[in-house]
């Protein structure tokens, strides 16, 4: 396929890429529908294809409409489709029901990505439409990567000489009746991305997140599948909404055997008005297919991210972040001894949260005055940035650009940039409101605020976070409804800061892990999972974060003994072997540390350098273990060469001693060495001593070829509850 656009003729379109294909039919000038999404159907030729479209073509009866009801990626009620709509808005009334006739339709190889390993390399089709009467236009842009991901985006742009008003922009993939099931997340601050599961039945099913972020509760993918389905076996397919605003997300199933899965970024009333000229472009929406289970719909979304010319290629630095270890409380000689600590047991990068700047000496004061407090810091942030960098860390710190409280500097020069629904402020939250980046003279002043300090001191790292949910956020003084300004203004505002400063790194966090989707990933380098760092609570929360992002873009940290936000105690073994599989990190005071731990937590930052570069380039595994007391989850090598396995348990098991556990992933064909990884080989409270040790637990461990490991399986030790081991396996 050539690099460059091609025209292509208005008839049915193959798209094959990783084991997928994509079937787009533009006959009859109308939208494209898709008549296949799923597994790869191999080399068609012209003929084949439109015998594939006469097959599909749905018996007219009981239509709303007589003839067939076609349904395309933007389902339209011009051509009988009765259910949720693609486009839908007015000019003052009129022009609610769109008919877009296609003018041109181009095929391009996709961008960023190579060609895939069975020979095929995607595409990208562009279609160029027209709806004459309501004098709109509009450009679908729908592409599958040589990964084997969907991604579609509509652009509605207004010709006539009125302003139409964009109520929503719906995209969707169809899904074959087989898919009998329905996976989503819920979550809350401290418990994020949930799983639920739910019967795909007749109707509509909808997740609406007005938070104006990514979202808590909010449906992060949505999953059909056949009934059952599971990490490693099952059809499934699954839709992302590449937006950090508002959004929605459904399945709707009709009688008349239609399924789909669709999303859209959910507008406020009055929010998107096209005045003549002006357009509209939808977020991005992504598609993923597994044909053996959830961990093929991951893989796809991991390699088309590690594709990307931006992602990030250095080895991820084990990072140190102040909060659990200091709070507010800071001074400078306990955060030299901080850092010292940090260095000792082999950190690589040192961050600065919450509380060094303005009179922010809580969390009730001091947001929007980005100026380093001359209270705290008389001589400015230089002695510690001096100190860290002269350790050989690079130094990062904290900011939250996007909020300011209401007693703060700032606030009182410019009360009018706060987000508020006309003269009414909305209700506090953490002491807080939301700056107005969608308002030019508070964009400026952010942006020159941050650019100063990137430029005045060495800062490689931003802790970007995001406290509160966007309640009545209006552009004042008109009080038009303002979250989708706001999140653009915020995109805008990051890309200047790259820009500007190429090499800073930049971590999305937001009350945690409440701004997680794959546009606010397109300028930042990693997120952070979740302000809970509970190791087993953050079992669940890594897993489910994994399905959508590789292991090296989520921040994973060793806590206290104590996990500050649960008051669970575990041993350093279970804390560290938790945050192992993930970009590495500590949020710990150190410096109240026993010299046992240290010592522990040494070994463990030393095995996660050894291994990250397996970690951060390899296959994300988890096995569909049958007893719910354990987990095992794991990353191959790409080669397969070698992998790291984890067996957690979380409760105890029904069984004693524990059954066998399978090992996903390994080349069936090849010999692998496997055996205890220290040091996650012999944790505090193994139930080893409880009796003979497992036979096979010895540094020797055993050699199977792989698809003995993966059918069969090894026998399990006996673990105490929230307890894990590792397994290292090498092929020979």
């Amino acid at each position: 396929m050539a690099s460059r656009s091609a025209p292509l003729p208005l008839d049915v379109t193959h798209l094959r890429a990783a084991g997928v294909s994509l079937v787009l039919d533009l006959t009859g000038g109308t939208l494209p529908r898709v008549l296949h999404w799923g597994a790869d159907l191999g080399a068609l030729g012209p003929g084949d294809l439109d015998a594939l479209r006469l097959a599909r073509a749905p018996q007219p009866i009981g239509f709303s409409v007589d003839g067939p009801v076609e349904v395309s990626v933007l389902p339209e009620q011009s051509a009988g489709w009765l259910g949720t709509p693609g486009l839908v808005g007015n000019r003052g009334g009129r022009d609610f029901s769109t008919a877009f006739a296609v003018r041109e339709a181009t095929l391009a190889a996709p961008a960023g990505e190579s060609r895939s390993s069975d020979g095929g390399h995607g595409g990208l089709v562009t279609v160029l439409a027209r709806d004459e009467a309501a004098a709109l236009d509009l450009e679908l842009v729908v592409e599958l990567t040589a990964s084997g991901l969907v991604r579609q985006r509509a652009t509605v742009a207004n010709r006539g000489s009125s302003p139409f008003a964009v109520d929503a922009v719906n995209l969707t993939l169809p899904v074959p009746a087989d898919a009998a099931e329905l996976l989503d997340f819920t979550g809350h601050h401290l418990r994020e991305r949930s799983p639920q599961r739910t019967a795909f039945t007749q109707g509509l099913r909808v997740r609406e997140n007005r938070t104006g972020r990514t979202g808590y509760d909010s449906a992060y993918l949505l999953a059909a599948g056949t009934a059952g389905f599971g990490n490693r076996s099952g059809e499934v397919w699954a839709v992302h909404t590449a937006w950090s605003g508002n959004h929605r997300t459904f399945a709707e199933r009709t009688f008349h055997a239609v399924s789909l899965l669709g999303s859209g970024e959910l507008l406020l009333s009055g929010e998107v008005v096209l005045e003549p000229g002006e357009s509209y472009a939808s977020p991005w929406q992504y598609g993923s297919y597994g044909r053996h289970g959830l961990d093929e719909v991951s893989g796809r979304f991991h390699r088309w991210l590690r594709s990307r010319p931006h992602h990030p290629s250095t080895p991820r630095p084990v990072t140190l972040n102040t909060w659990e270890a200091v709070y507010f409380d800071h001074d400078l000689d306990r955060l030299r001894r901080l850092a010292d600590a940090a260095a000792a047991v082999g950190a690589e990068r040192f961050v600065l949260d919450d509380g060094w700047f303005g009179s922010r000496r809580d969390d009730r004061r001091g947001l929007g005055d980005w100026y380093v407090s001359d209270e705290v810091w008389p001589d400015g942030l230089g002695p510690l940035t001096d100190h860290v960098t002269g350790l050989g860390m690079q130094f990062g710190l904290w900011v939250e650009p996007e909020m300011i409280n209401e007693d703060s500097d700032l606030a009182r020069a410019h009360p009018d940039w706060i987000m508020a629904a006309g003269d009414r402020l909305p209700g506090p939250a953490r002491s807080q409101q939301v700056l107005d980046l969608a308002r030019p003279e508070a964009f400026a002043y952010i942006l020159e605020r941050l650019d100063d300090l990137l430029g005045t001191y060495p800062i490689a790292y931003l802790k970007w976070d995001h406290n509160r949910d966007l309640v009545e956020a209006g552009h004042r003084p008109t009080g038009r409804a303002g979250v989708h300004g706001q999140t653009r203004a915020v995109y805008r505002l990051m890309d200047e800061l790259r820009r500007r400063h190429p090499g800073v790194e930049i971590e999305s966090c937001s009350s945690g892990g409440g701004r997680v989707d794959l546009e606010i990933l397109q300028r930042t380098d990693r997120v952070w999972v979740s302000d809970c760092i509970d190791a087993l609570e953050r079992q669940s929360i890594q897993r489910w974060t994994n399905a959508l992002i590789p292991l090296e873009l989520m921040g994973t940290h060793v806590g206290s003994g104590v996990a500050h936000t649960t008051e669970r105690r575990h041993p350093v073994d279970f804390r560290a072997g938790t945050a192992l599989f993930g970009h590495f990190g500590i949020e710990w005071d150190l410096t109240a540390a026993t010299p046992e731990d240290l010592a522990r937590l040494t070994r463990w930052v030393a095995l996660h350098k050894e291994l990250r570069g397996l970690l951060h380039t390899g296959v994300s595994v988890h096995a569909d273990h049958p007893d719910p007391a354990y987990r095992l989850h794991g990353v191959v090598a790409e080669d397969g060469s070698e992998a790291v396995y984890a067996l957690v348990a979380t409760a105890s098991s029904e069984l004693y001693p524990a059954g066998a556990v399978r090992l996903p992933g390994l080349d069936p064909d090849a010999v692998y060495h496997v055996r205890p990884q220290a040091p996650g080989d012999l944790p505090d409270g193994n139930a080893h001593h409880w009796g003979a040790r497992l036979p096979w637990w010895t540094g020797e461990g055993v050699r199977l070829p792989g698809r003995a490991l993966e059918a069969a399986g090894l026998q399990a030790p006996v673990l105490y509850p929230e307890r894990l081991v590792l397994l290292r396996a090498t092929r020979v």
